[in-house]
């Protein structure tokens, strides 16, 4: 007769110690999904993730700045330098002046790219539209002015104030800023040999640059943007050219 048929069978301990822990950890696992706050907790965490991971994206695509979107700042770090205008003294000094134009003869230039006029007709609004890099069609916030020969011409500080940012951005060109007070601000950009600094003080028809290039406006030519912000919020600066901004708003 065979032993080994009459030895009783026994299971191997280990296999047993595994199915026990198996079944423990599932039903560990039922009882932790069962209760009430797992699900939100879960959606927190997924949630927490995907606006970190938005986060990250959108820092790393920065440069999409348009002159229709750029949102153009009083107070501007250069460097190390941080420009801070003291509103009181700014206003003070253009006391008496009306905005004009920042260019010598406004009549010798064409009128190449209009401000957008939500209360213009159809076709107005139509020519009152940049296009950008990624093909979005955008609002123009400015007026641009070229020389019908496509020659430079001299740039001028329309209004007496500080300068608060020269920048050379990646697709409007080179562009100075100017802060008035009372949260005016006048803004030129595609320009080229420019003759300021941030910080510098600056009066009404002080040539501060010449008319140049920018990438997103390139088939203009040689020519100036040039916008006004009150409030950090574009006006049309034909509705002020001429007009006294001494006043308190």
């Amino acid at each position: 007769m065979n032993e080994n048929q009459n030895k009783p069978k026994q299971e191997s301990p280990k296999n047993v110690l595994g199915e026990v822990s198996a079944a423990k950890s599932s039903n560990g696992f039922k009882r932790l999904l069962s209760r009430k706050w797992v699900t939100p907790a879960a959606f927190m965490v997924a949630a927490a993730i995907i606006v970190a991971l938005m986060w990250i994206y959108q820092g790393s695509d920065d440069t999409k700045e348009t002159s229709a979107t750029t949102t153009e700042q009083t107070e501007t770090a250069v460097g190390s330098d941080v420009v801070k205008p003291d509103d009181q003294a700014l206003e003070e000094g253009r006391k008496g002046e009306k905005l004009q134009w920042p260019v010598a003869n406004k009549d010798v230039l064409d009128e190449v790219l209009p401000y957008f006029d939500a209360n213009a007709t159809a076709d107005q609004k139509a020519n009152a539209v940049v296009q950008t890099n990624d093909n979005t069609f955008v609002p123009h916030t400015g007026v641009d002015f070229a020389d019908p020969s496509d020659q430079p011409f001299d740039v001028m500080a329309a209004l007496s104030g500080k300068v608060t940012r020269v920048e050379k951005h990646p697709t409007n060109g080179n562009v100075v800023e100017i802060s008035h007070g009372n949260g005016l601000v006048t803004v030129y950009q595609s320009l080229s040999d420019i003759q300021v600094a941030v910080g510098d003080d600056v009066k009404q028809g002080t040539k501060i640059a010449v008319a140049g290039r920018n990438d997103l406006e390139r088939d203009l030519g040689v020519h100036l943007h040039f916008s006004v912000k009150e409030d950090g919020k574009s006006v049309n600066p034909a509705s002020i050219v001429g007009q006294s901004l001494s006043e308190e708003k």
